[in-house]
């Protein structure tokens, strides 16, 4: 292989983000073996099949022979595989921990002091903020639902081996290979392009962003400077994108002049996070989001010429 290109699992690689992550690390000159079960039916990968470095293994990331026969040769994992949201995690809670704790818990008990683990968690972990103060990476974490609980342990647990890097992600938007629409900001662009309305509850809860590509770009970075990132938390999102649901729309409006948003009288959204967060940490280390927000809506809009139905969920 040439010099500086690592040997990388990234398990759960044919979803939402390990989809736009697996061809950059091809590009880079990675090895690229991805693990998934492919359990929403898309087809993520196939524009790659005819590259010499991926290797693509249907199966299960909770599967130790697997996953142990995997690793063995691999310089650095990625584990992304998940049951992603807190609708789908309370669906199924005992699947939930299988996969996003067990698993990783596991890995971890396989893995060497050399390899290199990269772990997407979540801000979701902040919970409910502080009115008006930013969530930094030594804010308590308070999570309010399994899935941000379930990754705040796997979170503890990567930091605690050693030899991880582990990456708070904001909000993800924008279009993937393996694309969802149940997330705020693809769903609030598609509504606007197919419904061109929505009402809206506690309209004021904010949120922070960050499209697909560059937590992609992230997951690189950490990787091109584990040494000196390593066993820390990293808050990754827009720094200008601290937005509430109704300043989004306000913001998807400008590219869709027709959109109309109305907030309920009455009412409330079952999701109660509500915070704000700095990225100042991972600026510091050298990495800045490349795609804005108004560019990411622009490219949903013309991504929901070609989606039609709603098939693109976690639930």
């Amino acid at each position: 292989m040439p010099k500086n290109t690592m040997k990388v699992l990234v398990t759960g690689g044919a979803g939402y983000l390990g989809s736009v992550l697996v061809p950059l690390l091809l590009e880079k000159g990675h090895a690229v073996t991805v693990l998934d079960n492919f359990m929403y039916g898309q087809t993520p990968l196939l524009e790659l099949c005819h590259h010499e470095q991926l290797t693509i293994v249907r199966g299960d990331a909770r599967d130790k022979a697997t996953v142990e026969r995997l690793m063995r040769d691999a310089d650095a994992v990625f584990p992304l595989a998940c049951l992603t949201g807190a609708p789908l995690c309370a669906k199924d809670p005992a699947g939930a921990r299988a996969v996003i704790l067990d698993a990783v818990v596991m890995a971890l008990a396989l893995a060497s002091k050399e390899q290199r683990v990269i772990f997407p968690t979540t801000n979701s972990g902040y919970g409910i903020g502080e009115q008006g103060k930013f969530c930094t990476e030594s804010t308590p974490l308070r999570p309010i639902s399994l899935y941000g609980r379930l990754k705040v342990d796997a979170e503890k647990a990567v930091l605690d081996s050693g030899h991880g890097i582990t990456l708070r992600l904001a909000t993800a938007f924008g279009a993937s290979p393996r694309m969802r629409l149940d997330l705020l900001v693809n769903d609030f662009t598609y509504r606007a392009v197919n419904d061109r309305f929505i009402i809206l509850f506690e309209a004021h809860f904010k949120r922070n962003f960050i499209h697909t590509r560059d937590v992609a770009r992230a997951f690189l970075h950490a990787l091109d400077n584990f040494a000196a990132m390593r066993n820390e938390p990293y808050n990754v999102g827009l720094s200008d994108a601290n937005l509430s649901k109704l300043e989004l729309c306000q913001e998807i409006k400008k590219q869709v002049p027709d959109f109309y948003f109305v907030e309920a009288a009455v009412g409330e959204d079952p999701d109660k996070r509500d915070y704000i967060v700095s990225n100042a940490k991972i600026e510091r280390a050298g990495f800045r989001p490349a795609v804005s927000l108004s560019d990411g809506i622009k490219e949903l809009v013309k991504a929901y010429q070609v989606i039609r139905r709603n098939q693109f969920a976690n639930i």
